[in-house]
């Protein structure tokens, strides 16, 4: 039975992924420092070998027996990257880097390794960028990823494969749901106000993959054969999308069910992504691509929404900088940032 290390496995990726593997008959352990609490992975706590750490502190056990590793830990956005810049860099990039050596001494040969689409942003937005685009990654968030994408390839070998996963925005419901991601931020808006509001017009275009492609795609990556992805980079992308369009497919979704949804245009921010790339060669090469459009998920989002309960728009746990600010103004008196982070409270 292939074993399975998920870095991350209680998070917003990470939770729909173990279930997956979980599926498909394999054993799974998760590492997570449960900054959102068990609740996740609650239903098949039972079913997984759970190690409560911080990927910055990896041990050995950790990696005992495994097959592959899917790495889904650490930072996941820009704003809590430009939070906490220094960790950020610890989690994202030295962290990523000492795993990868890890493995390689401990003798698993597989890693997968969850990087992000944003390396592209800055670059030219009327080209669909390709794997092999020179990138000049800025900030905190697409640095630290693209470091390590960049010391995965040189370490991978005969005996260690590390396969890299420029993931799109992802969307779509989750057990650890996120309400501050574009399509995501969308429903929970139309369903809580009734009003979507459309920063520049929202003109700009970016990648998105739907939660459940995205933890496929890891699947397809464990299981490809080490010829075919040693070393190599992915785009994970389902199409394409001017955020104009997909304000228009969640308004569209609501008004079929008698919703009212009226979209408003505001200015734009100080800083927005315009960018497009391209999933040809995850097609090409995997065989693989994701399948589930906007709509589909939007619809499943608005089920799930009802069936679980998720209605509490406002509360900081659906959003990933407010719930870090909460925690460190909680702890502010007891004990600094980096302790919070690594004890997980």
């Amino acid at each position: 039975m292939t074993t399975v290390l998920v870095t991350g496995g209680a998070g917003y990726i990470g939770s729909v992924l173990v279930r997956k593997l979980l599926a498909q008959g394999m054993k799974v352990r998760v590492l997570d420092r449960l900054y959102w609490g068990r609740k996740p992975i609650e239903e098949v706590i039972d079913q997984i070998e759970l190690f409560h750490g911080d990927i910055r502190d990896i041990r050995d056990e950790w990696l005992e027996g495994v097959d592959a590793v899917c790495h889904l830990g650490g930072f996941s956005n820009d704003p809590t990257a430009e939070y906490d810049p220094k960790a950020n860099w610890e989690m994202n990039a030295i962290a990523t880097e000492r795993l990868a050596l890890a493995c390689k001494r401990l003798g698993v040969p597989r890693l997968t390794f969850g990087s992000s689409c944003s390396v592209y942003d800055g670059l030219p937005p009327d080209v669909d960028y390709t794997e092999d685009q020179e990138v000049q990654a800025k900030g905190a968030y697409a640095e630290a990823k693209y470091y390590a994408e960049e010391r995965l390839r040189e370490l991978a070998d005969d005996s260690f494969c590390p396969v890299i996963f420029r993931q799109a925005t992802v969307f779509g419901f989750s057990p650890r749901m996120r309400y501050d991601l574009v399509v995501n931020t969308f429903v929970k808006d139309a369903l809580k106000s009734g009003s979507l509001y459309l920063h520049g017009g929202g003109w700009m275009w970016r990648p998105l993959v739907d939660v459940g492609d995205c933890a496929q795609a890891h699947i397809v990556g464990i299981q490809a054969p080490a010829e075919k992805v040693r070393g190599e980079i992915f785009n994970v992308m389902q199409d394409n999308y001017q955020i104009r369009a997909l304000a228009m497919m969640v308004a569209g979704t609501l008004r079929l069910e008698d919703r009212d949804v009226a979209l408003e245009e505001v200015p734009a921010p100080p800083r927005t992504r315009d960018y497009r790339c391209s999933s040809e060669k995850m097609t090409r090469v995997l065989g693989f691509s994701p399948q589930v459009t906007v709509l589909a998920s939007i619809a499943n989002m608005l089920r799930c929404i009802n069936q679980n309960g998720f209605t509490e728009f406002d509360h900081p746990r659906y959003y990933n900088i407010r719930w870090m600010e909460l925690l460190i103004e909680v702890n502010e008196n007891l004990r600094p940032f980096e302790s919070v982070l690594r004890e997980g409270k």
